[in-house]
């Protein structure tokens, strides 16, 4: 039995135990550590590396295995199967060692959590399992640390030191050496020290496999050796001794796992205040300097070795960074049973908790027992019905099964793929005959003749229910209709390929089979009004530790439609390979009595596509049974062939030779060739109990309960539903205002308060705290204290920023500077003087030029950049003011800092829109502004945020920033933001996404020109360079593949569009325009928006159509504009409010002020879910090496600029 740790962090308990190898004490660690001596408090050693105490580091970070969040279990093992597996891995990494372990140690943190900052919730539902196991023998010792497949969901963890976020670290830490003045840090190894190498953890290896990384971490040669990388990866066709290793049951998929161990005797060792640790024996890392061997990646070891002597007390050696093996990524392909691996945890572990029929009853189907094994248990099917215990439908009662059907398919050599989704399957079998019928709905004419020869899409539900011959399971029997199935299909000839992916998720509440079907790929067209012909076959089904495969070449024959009196046939040939995945239980040995290949006999194969309903059909009998030519007696009795005379409600039992006997399911009465059904609800009053109605169904009965009741855990009784009400939410929360205070939802109808940073108390009440009581600022400045915050400045004679400052007034900037001059002389300085009168140029606060500059006397006014030179084109009459933007970042306010990370969204759809340093949103409930729930999306208080636009798909928010200038992007799960491009920028202002197509454009209106590159900025390309002045707002219409900008220049203003690839670009508007600042366009009604500064007018037309629209006239000043539903939304400069309008009955409904009031820039819709539709690079980058970027009907495939170098390809 594996030791179970489960303490608080805070409290230490330890136990010891010994390997008898040359050894010293080491300590498990809930940490994810194992350390060679005695660890020091997780404050001093979580964030550093190496440690003082030595260690071995699977994963160290400060993990969290309180309130049941996860639990840590070790052992040592000396069975020969857990030897041999231990000794397999490491021969993977190190083939011309000789190793046999003696011992092995195996510890597996499960599910752990991270360490999370109270009041974040972002890494709530991460959890983390990993092992290490630590193999020795009387000479070396070896670490193998797996990693299976998505088992590491985090990678960092907040620090209790303070509010930053600390990477994992992977690694060795040799422990320190004390001298008499002095400690001298031991040499350390490591692995993965960031997000992006830990992520690729359970991708990459160093010993060919996925997932497993081994070291020698002791031998004769006292050093640190990372796995020998094969030169050939590891594919799916793995060696014999592979194959024998993966079809081990490793994974505890099923109750719980064997494991054949000595119990581990424990003793209490230390009391640490700290975290949590056991210690044990581990082998003895060097005593001195580490000696490690570099290890080239392309399989060729280099005979240098790095080796650094280390003289006390000179520093500590440099890390030693391992090379990984990065595994290629696999094209999509059916797997052989031989080639079959699951990934899970490797090495078996036992809990504490024994899995057993008492605490998984619920497991088992009701129409099962449960049954305990040594090891764990098992569900099997009670008498009269048919199942694999989870599951079971009683025996000879029809069959239905429903599910959706989705693909993309190539029909002959058209270029132009047939796309549906959300097509209905539905399926009726008759069991006791074998026979299943099943037909998919809103097939296009196009595709429905050429997926006749397919009849198998629906033939898996023919093996689902096959008759089973004596000793012979069906699929229902093997898998209990949980399972999932890939199928590849190759046409011969021209060898078109076409995938099918099923997945089925066993019986819904209404007794019905559920299954989703996917296709993609390319199949031979037949032409429309054929018929298809397909004779009986046969098919052998191969069972292996959890997979079946089967593989067969089918031949169809194709009969066209007459054409003068003649129909024209021909024969098709498509070979047939699949592979079916499920879980089965491993403690029950009896499921092995089944044949591991059984033969599926098909025949009756019906085929029809009827084009005015557009329906596929499919119908074909089945059985299964031995591998046979059909002669034998056996295969023809007629309960195997279904030609018996027993009702479709009836089992058909056969006997010798061609006897048989009927009998009536469960649920039914009769003699068996006549069947009724029973009505269980009248003959049993009461059945369902309290609280609930009793409904009679063909061969059984449902309870329901009545409305205002649910029913219980245990799926029976009908209790009293409790409403969840997320007070937060909906604003009947008791804590403090959104000014001082947040409500945090955590479930049912349950919340917290806690108070904003800057505030004290319990959250329903707080105060500020004042930060200038606590001495924050110099001296010689004055504090001023404000609601959440402070700020310090420096008194007169002084300069500095307030936590420092010196003697010396504060340094004139070169506006001040040019504004006194202008004073004192007059204004002949500047070259700007316009015919009467004298410019001076205005500064704000502090010291930065004003973005708009206006001259007193003439009342001109144009926009600067920040050294007070004028912009092209900017320059506007009297009475009209230019919509500069300023490019000076405001000073950040001095006070208790705010991570830049985003804040998760709740669901729904929500407007988000950028006020300087910040990006905010608002709920939308129907078309109308939450405002209540409005709030800091994310805080960038040292940018000027100035467009802002959504991907639907990945849940990002991207923002350009012309204070950097830079573009960057941050997800709306929550993290922090990333800069993606930030060279070769001048002032992005506007800024769209092709969620379609994978790419962002944005405009520069400093450089003049129009960009696009992929979403995660690579790939750059210039679209326009010429006829661009001041270029702002842009918007794409993905779906139909155009573009639509803004161009504000005050001498000829305009609206342009173009292709996504730049081709055919005109002017759109160029009449009665003035400060065309905002532009959006409505993907659901195909109207094109803009707001106009100049005109003060919200305008939308349809750019397919002559003519516009006036939604409102006499705004104050727009900048910003985004639809969603009936209403347009846009962000005012004069009012600081997002205002929305009716845009069907051009009235005004609502506006929103937030807190702070200051001017509002970009706006976008966050949509809960993406408009429907593709265009031509949505799958598979539309086949292009780089940018695919759409047109309508068409994409163009781009090269970026500057592609010296690089393997790209330009078509249209």
């Amino acid at each position: 039995m594996d030791s179970f740790l489960n303490c608080p962090d805070e409290v230490s308990s330890s136990s010891a135990f010994t390997v008898e190898v040359q050894i010293a004490r080491g300590h498990v660690a809930t940490n994810g550590i194992i350390a060679v001596n005695e660890p020091s408090s997780e404050e001093k050693y979580l964030g550093q590396f190496p440690v003082s105490f030595g260690a071995i580091a699977p994963f160290m970070a400060d993990l969290d295995t309180t309130d049941g969040r996860g639990n840590v279990y070790y052992r040592e093992d000396s069975s020969s199967d857990v030897l041999q597996l231990a000794s397999d891995y490491i021969k993977r990494g190190f083939p011309e060692t000789t190793f046999d372990p003696s011992s092995v140690v195996i510890v597996t943190w499960k599910l752990v959590a991270p360490y999370q900052a109270p009041g974040d919730h972002a890494l709530e539902e991460k959890r983390n399992t990993f092992q290490a196991v630590l193999a020795s023998s009387d000479s070396s010792s070896y670490a193998i640390f797996l990693y299976p497949e998505d088992s590491l969901q985090f990678y960092s963890t907040y620090s209790k030191n303070g509010d930053e976020k600390i990477p994992a670290m992977v690694g060795f830490s040799q422990a320190s050496t004390n001298y008499y003045f002095w400690e001298n840090p031991g040499s350390y190894n490591v692995i993965a020290n960031d997000e992006e190498s830990i992520r690729n953890l359970h991708k990459s290896s160093n010993a060919g496999k996925q997932g497993v990384w081994v070291f020698e971490i002791g031998s004769s040669s006292d050093s640190i050796v990372p796995a020998k990388i094969s030169n050939i990866l590891e594919s799916l066709e793995s060696s014999e001794q592979d194959q024998e290793m993966t079809s081990k049951p490793f994974m505890s998929d099923y109750g719980s796992t064997e494991i054949r161990q000595q119990y581990v005797t424990s003793s209490t060792d230390s009391t640490e205040e700290d975290q949590h640790h056991v210690t044990y024996s581990v082998p003895q890392l060097a005593a001195e300097d580490f000696l490690t061997s570099y290890q080239d990646v392309t399989g060729t070891p280099s005979t240098e070795s790095f080796y650094s002597h280390q003289d006390f007390p000179t520093a500590k050696a440099p890390p030693r960074q391992f090379h990984v093996q990065q595994f290629p990524p696999q094209q999509p392909q059916v797997i052989d049973v031989e080639e079959f691996d699951e990934t899970g945890i490797v090495f078996r572990y036992h809990t504490d908790i024994q899995q057993t029929c008492a605490n998984n009853r619920h497991q088992c189907s009701v129409h099962a027992i449960c049954k305990d094994y040594p090891n764990g248990f098992c569900c099997s099917c009670i008498a009269g019905y048919k199942g694999n215990g989870r599951q079971c439908v009683a025996e000879g009662s029809p069959q239905r099964v429903n599910g959706k059907v989705k693909g993309r398919i190539f029909v002959g050599n058209n270029p132009v793929p047939v796309m549906f989704e959300n097509t209905d399957l539905h399926s009726y079998v008759v069991m006791n005959q074998g026979r299943a019928y099943t037909a998919i709905s809103t097939i296009p004419e196009t595709l429905g003749y050429s997926l006749l020869p397919l009849a198998s899409i629906g033939g898996i539900i023919g093996w689902m229910f096959a008759v089973e011959q004596q000793g012979y399971k069906n699929g229902f029997s093997v898998t209990g209709g949980e399972f999932t199935r890939q199928t590849e299909v190759t046409f011969l000839g021209n060898n078109e390929k076409l995938v099918i992916k099923q997945k089925f998720s066993g019986i819904d509440e209404h007794g019905h089979l559920t299954i989703s079907t996917e296709m993609e790929g390319r199949i031979p067209e037949i032409p429309s009004g054929s018929s298809v012909h397909i004779e009986p076959y046969t098919e052998l089904y191969h069972t292996s530790s959890s997979v079946i495969t089967s593989s067969s070449t089918r031949e169809y024959t194709v009969t066209e439609p007459e054409r003068d009196g003649v129909a024209s046939t021909y024969t098709g040939v498509y070979q047939w390979r699949q592979t079916i995945s499920f879980d089965e239980c491993l403690h029950d040995d009896s499921h092995y009595a089944a044949s591991a290949t059984q033969q599926l006999s098909v025949d009756s194969v019906f085929v029809l596509y009827n084009r005015d309903e557009q329906i596929l059909r499919y119908a074909m009998s089945n059985s299964i049974g031995p591998i046979s030519d059909g002669s034998a007696d056996i295969n023809r009795n007629p309960c195997y062939t279904g030609t018996h005379n027993c009702d479709t409600n009836a089992i058909c039992r056969a006997g010798s030779g061609n006897r048989f006997f009927c009998e009536c399911s469960i649920g039914f009465r009769g003699d068996g060739n006549v069947c009724y059904d029973v009505d269980e609800c009248s003959e049993q009053p009461g059945l369902c109990g309290n609280n609930a109605v009793c409904n009679n169904q063909p061969g059984t009965y449902r309870c329901e309960c009545v409305e205002g009741y649910e029913f219980a855990e245990d799926g029976r009784t009908c209790v009293a539903i409790e409403y969840a009400i997320n007070h937060c939410q909906t604003g009947t929360h008791n804590c403090d205002i959104p000014q001082r205070a947040q409500c945090v939802y955590t479930g049912g109808s349950a919340y917290i308060c806690t108070c904003l940073p800057g505030f004290s108390g319990d959250g329903r009440a707080c105060e500020d705290v004042d930060e200038c009581q606590q001495g924050h600022c110099h001296p010689d400045a004055f504090c001023y204290n404000t609601p959440g915050s402070f700020s310090c400045q420096c008194k007169a004679g002084y300069r500095g920023d307030g936590f420092r400052c010196v003697l010396g007034e504060v340094e004139k900037t070169k506006c001040q500077h040019e504004r006194e001059v202008a004073l004192g002389s007059g204004g002949a300085f500047f070259s700007r003087e316009i015919r009467i009168g004298h410019f001076i140029p205005q500064c704000d606060e502090h010291g930065n030029y004003l973005p708009t500059q206006c001259h007193s006397s003439t009342e001109y006014c144009w926009c600067v950049d920040r050294d007070g030179n004028e912009i092209d084109g900017t320059r506007s009459g009297p009475g009209v003011q230019p919509p500069c933007l300023s490019t000076a970042a405001p000073p950040v306010v001095i006070g208790p800092s705010v991570r830049p990370d985003t804040v998760p969204l709740p669901p729904g759809t929500h407007l988000l829109f950028a006020q300087s340093g910040k990006i905010e949103h608002v709920p939308l409930e129907g078309n109308n502004m939450k405002k209540n729930g409005a709030k800091a999306l994310l805080h960038i208080p040292d940018k000027v945020v100035i467009g802002v636009a959504y991907d639907c798909t990945d849940k990002m928010v991207y923002w350009t920033d012309i204070s950097g200038p830079s573009i960057s992007r941050a997800s709306l799960h929550g993290g922090e933001p990333t800069t993606i491009i930030k060279t070769d920028l001048g002032s992005p202002e506007g800024i769209a996404v092709d969620h379609l197509g994978r790419n962002i454009f944005w405009t520069d209106s400093q450089l003049d020109r129009i960009e696009v590159a992929r979403l995660d900025g690579r790939q750059r390309r210039i679209l326009f360079d010429t006829g661009l002045v001041n270029p702002r707002a842009i918007v794409a219409d993905p779906m139909r593949g155009n573009l639509y900008w803004t161009d504000w220049n005050r001498e000829a203003p305009k609206i342009e569009t173009s292709y996504m690839d730049g081709t055919n670009r005109r002017i759109l508007v160029k009449d009665d325009l003035g400060l065309p600042n905002g532009l959006t366009f409505d993907p659901y009604s195909s109207m094109l928006c803009w707001v106009d500064a100049g005109t003060k007018r919200l305008e939308c037309m349809n750019p397919n159509q002559l003519g516009r629209r006036k939604i409102v006239e006499g705004i104050q000043y727009p900048f910003s504009v985004t639809s969603y539903g009936k209403n347009l939304y846009y962000t005012d400069w004069r009012r600081d409010a997002v205002v929305a309008v009716d845009r069907m009955n051009s009235i005004e409904k609502d506006n929103f002020q937030p807190h702070k009031r200051s001017r509002l820039y970009g706006i976008t819709t966050a949509f809960a879910q993406c408009p429907g539709g593709h265009n031509y690079c949505t799958v598979n980058n539309g086949g292009c090496t780089h940018l695919c970027l759409a047109t309508p009907g068409g994409r163009s495939c781009r090269c970026p600029d500057n592609t010296v170098g690089v393997d790209c390809i330009e078509r249209n």
